[in-house]
């Protein structure tokens, strides 16, 4: 890896940070799974603007399911824009959806792709995950951007294990699509182990080498080039075939891809890996496949973890495809409280196959940062956008927690006085998110009917027992001696012991006054002011409450080792 640092996180519209910051052509790989409130029901999606919208699954893209201003504004862009296909696509659409939630969020999604697609370079992959509700609507949207020939895959991820329903088949699953930038396109082939049943069934045969089976070398077909020659006596011509060694088995034995299939012949045969039919036979030959020299099943486009499956692999003790299985609500390991988290195993998949050592990764909707542990724990650069600072301080605390030391880049939140202030004007609620996350707390995840309170702590109390805090974050000037009552009226209905009020402004010496009536609790920490009064000034200088020790806010997942390794056939390797 280079001295520079790890990746960069963007706060922001991500439309905004791919136009303004983002350059053509200097993305190896991207995945993005934008927010859908498919929960709403699949047909409020058709409601026109006069009726009543869906609520956005992520509440910083409220436009996204209102048919106005930033919608028109994306159909515009496309029409003024130099991909016809995709112009006649969306107002085909337009036609058919109206002003639609839906409509709007297409809108949304085609102007961001356009972008997406120009700042991927041309050996470069995208993978777009969503449910089914609007997966074919968004495939008609990529086919138009990054052209129908380019489609690689649908790939079916089992998310859950059940949704029982007894009006239809249970939906447990989601949509991935996989996309090429250009037929240049990297890729690597992924293997995941054999069943114990396919090996009793295929290994049957021995012989000093170990447990084997005889495979093909040659595929359907006639062919006018060397794949189609004599090779050794033998006429694939003859039996309607051609040459195809298996590019599994190249992998496997570290045999040259681009070498002729002549001599990827003469190199098995070297190897003593062929078997050579009698002549009179009228086969052709076919080659041993040793089980300890097998890499595995090539993975497919169904990534569907097996419950109960345990002792069903060879030489594995996982279940099927137990890498990707989904997160549970008590699995303590993973889950870092985020509502759309994936499991790191899905994108470790994703970029292993899809991206080199160094290649650079990019998430522009990067939640709370899946892809970007991923990226980083295989060696990968990575780019994360996000449009909630709920997002980017949950990611800040992942990344440094996981990986103590890392060197990164977070633009777009306030790095100074002045710039703090202009967040607190512009959107007062993302304001309060900032500062919840900077005072060592978390925020709320919703505006409105939160009486006073934007956030809470939590803090190590006696006998090591973690208790919980709470925040009140003033973004305005007119702030006064009642709201510092009204936090500690909070306080004492819901039994914190601890409050912080944090404003932009100096307290008065009313409000000082009101913060002092409150006790100073004796811990085995120290003494500490009950309620405490902070300013923004005094956080942007790097100072903090005074309280006991606080408990980080994101669970720390359990992780591995960052795998870097250079290698040939290694996880971060390509053919």
């Amino acid at each position: 890896m280079s001295n520079r640092p790890a990746g960069t996180l963007y706060y922001g519209d991500n439309l905004a940070v791919l136009r303004d910051h983002i350059p053509a052509e200097s993305v190896d790989l991207i995945y993005l799974d934008p927010p859908f409130n498919s929960n709403a029901g699949y047909n409020v999606l058709f409601k026109s603007a006069s009726g009543a919208g869906a609520d956005a699954s992520i509440e910083a893209f409220d436009d996204t399911w209102t048919w106005g201003t930033a919608s028109k504004n994306a159909l515009l862009d496309i029409d003024s824009g130099t991909n016809r296909p995709l112009q006649v696509m969306m107002r085909a659409m337009h036609d058919a959806l109206g002003d639609s939630p839906l409509m709007a969020y297409l809108s949304m999604m085609a102007v961001r792709l356009v972008e997406l697609h120009r700042v991927l370079k041309g050996t470069g992959s995208l993978y777009l995950h969503c449910d089914p509700t609007a997966s074919h609507y968004l495939k008609l949207v990529l086919d138009a951007v990054f052209g129908a020939e380019n489609w690689l895959n649908e790939i079916i991820w089992r998310r859950t294990g059940s949704h029982n329903n007894a009006k239809r088949f249970g939906p447990i699953h989601d949509v991935i699509h996989f996309y090429r930038k250009s037929d240049a396109y990297r890729h690597k082939p992924i293997f995941r182990p054999y069943t114990k049943g396919h090996v009793d069934t295929f290994f049957k045969r021995s012989d000093e080498r170990g447990r084997y089976w005889t495979n093909s070398i040659h595929g359907a077909g006639v062919r006018n080039g060397e794949s189609g020659k004599v090779w050794r006596g033998y006429d694939p011509t003859v039996a309607r075939r051609h040459w195809a060694v298996p590019s599994e088995l190249v992998m496997a034995l570290g045999i040259d891809p681009d070498l002729p299939q002549h001599d990827k012949l003469d190199r098995l045969a070297d190897l003593g890996m062929i078997d050579f039919p009698g002549p009179s036979s009228g086969g052709l030959p076919t080659y041993r496949q040793y089980l300890d020299r097998s890499p595995g099943l090539l993975l497919q486009d169904l990534w569907t973890y097996q419950p109960h499956t345990k002792g069903d692999l060879h030489a594995s003790d996982e279940g099927i495809d137990e890498d990707v299985r989904w997160i549970s609500a008590r699995d303590k390991r993973q889950r870092l409280g985020y509502p759309t988290q994936k499991p790191i195993g899905l994108l470790e998949r994703i970029i292993s196959a899809s991206s080199g050592l160094d290649g650079v990764v990019l998430d522009p909707f990067c939640g709370c940062g899946t892809a970007v542990d991923a990226a980083h724990k295989l060696g990968r650069q990575w780019i994360g956008i996000d449009v909630t600072h709920i997002a980017i301080g949950m990611i800040e605390d992942r990344m440094r927690q996981g990986y103590p030391g890392i060197a990164f880049e977070t633009i777009g939140v306030p790095k100074d006085l002045a710039s703090a202030k202009r967040l607190a004007a512009d959107d007062p609620h993302q304001f309060q998110q900032w500062v919840s996350w900077q005072v060592g707390g978390f925020p709320r995840d919703k505006k409105g009917g939160d009486k006073g309170i934007d956030g809470w702590f939590n803090y190590l109390a006696e006998s090591g027992r973690i208790e919980t805090g709470v925040i009140s974050v003033k973004a305005g000037d007119n702030v006064n001696p009642n709201m510092v009552r009204d936090l500690g009226r909070v306080m004492e209905r819901d039994k914190y012991r601890f409050g912080m009020f944090i404003m932009k402004s100096p307290p008065t010496k009313g409000m000082r006054e009101e913060a002092a009536s409150h006790p100073t609790i004796e811990t085995e920490f120290g003494r500490f002011p009950a309620l405490q009064i902070f300013t923004l000034a005094e956080l942007m200088m790097g100072r903090r409450p005074k309280l006991p020790p606080l408990i980080s806010p994101v669970k720390k997942a359990t992780r591995v080792e960052t795998r870097v390794s250079h290698q040939k056939g290694s996880q971060g390797s390509l053919l």
